[in-house]
C-alpha cells in the first residue's frame, strides 16, 4: 500500500465511528500525477448529489506531460462504493447528523487509487482540549518513566 495523502487533522476535528474503503473515478493524467505524490485531501470533504457520493476540493496537481490543458485541479470526483455501503453512509449522514470525511488516499496492492472514508461527528472545543491534555499527559508520563 502506497500512501499518497493522509488527512491527519480529521482525527483531531472529528470522532470517527466507521471507516469504509472506496474507489475514485480519475482520469489517466490524474493517476500519473498521483503516482508521483502530488495530491492532497487536507481540506477536502464528501458531498451527496442525486444518491451518489462526490469528493470535493481534493487537490491533484496537473501532470506536466499531459496533453489536455483544461483540467481543473480541484474538480469534483465521483466516489465508488458498493450499494449496501452507500446506503449505510447516506443513512448515517442524513439521519444521525454525521459527516463523511476523507481520511486516506492511497494505491492498493493492485495499483488502484483508493480512498478511506470516515463517518464521524464533529468534536466541540472542549473535547479537542481534553484530547490535547490527555496526549500531553501521555508524553509526560513516558518521560517520567524513562528518566527513573
Amino acid at each position: 500500500m502506497q500512501v499518497i495523502s493522509a488527512n491527519k487533522k480529521a482525527n483531531f476535528d472529528y470522532l470517527i465511528k466507521e471507516k469504509y474503503e472506496a474507489g475514485l473515478v480519475l482520469t489517466g493524467s490524474e493517476v500519473k500525477s498521483l503516482r508521483i505524490n502530488t495530491g492532497s485531501i487536507k481540506e477536502s470533504y464528501i458531498i451527496e448529489k442525486k444518491g451518489e457520493l462526490w469528493l470535493s476540493n481534493c487537490y491533484i496537481k496537473k501532470y506536466a506531460s499531459s496533453s489536455s490543458k483544461l483540467i481543473d485541479d480541484k474538480r469534483q470526483r465521483k466516489i465508488l462504493v458498493h450499494k449496501k455501503e452507500l446506503n449505510k453512509i447516506l443513512g448515517s449522514i442524513k439521519r444521525e447528523g454525521m459527516t463523511g470525511i476523507p481520511l486516506l488516499l492511497y494505491f492498493n496492492k493492485k495499483g488502484l487509487a483508493k480512498l478511506t472514508i470516515g463517518i464521524g461527528k464533529g468534536k466541540k472545543k472542549q473535547d479537542k482540549r481534553l484530547a490535547i491534555k490527555s496526549k500531553e499527559w501521555g508524553i509526560r508520563k513516558q518521560r517520567l518513566e524513562k528518566n527513573k
